[in-house]
């Protein structure tokens, strides 16, 4: 366990609980994918074991790759980074369609092509916020602050920035 928590940067016992949501979310993503392409439980019992593995080690690999770029003070909050990208992306899907559905715009009364493009415009406004949001919820403004301006640059929006 010292290991673990050398490798990690770990000072403080609570900070345990950042690796332990990651390997909860992943186990639980490979549960998920598994069942989406098998029925029977043994089936979906190694291909959950399967994708567990495959999928942590390239989350260890896109670890030592980013770890390069994003300026985090320790490593294990990296982990920390990662559930707020999570969380956020699901939740602006779950914020986008209420808000679709309030606007009155449906698969069925709007070519198709044109509701996902709002969708998708909506979901990109709400994740803006949420980003922000999260971040700040999960103890890393800053880190995200500097994102999202990084972000808005890229849209275009460099005057709402500076």
């Amino acid at each position: 366990m010292n290991k673990f928590k050398e490798n990690w940067e770990i000072q403080r016992n609570w900070q345990l609980v950042f690796p332990l949501i990651g390997l909860l979310s992943l186990g639980y993503s490979s549960y998920k994918l598994a069942m989406a392409f098998f029925d029977k439980f043994g089936y979906i019992l190694i291909a959950t074991f399967a994708l567990f593995i495959s999928l942590l080690v390239l989350t260890l690999k896109l670890f030592k790759f980013l770890e390069k770029r994003w300026k985090l003070q320790y490593r294990w909050e990296m982990i920390r980074v990662f559930i707020v990208f999570a969380v956020t992306g699901s939740s602006s899907l779950y914020v986008g369609r209420p808000i679709i559905y309030f606007l009155g715009i449906t698969k069925e009364n709007l070519n198709p092509i044109l509701y996902w493009i709002l969708f998708i415009i909506i979901g990109l406004i709400f994740y803006q916020i949420l980003l922000v949001t999260f971040g700040w919820l999960f103890g890393q403004f800053q880190f995200f602050w500097e994102f999202e301006k990084k972000m808005l640059r890229r849209f275009g929006l460099k005057r709402f920035v500076d």
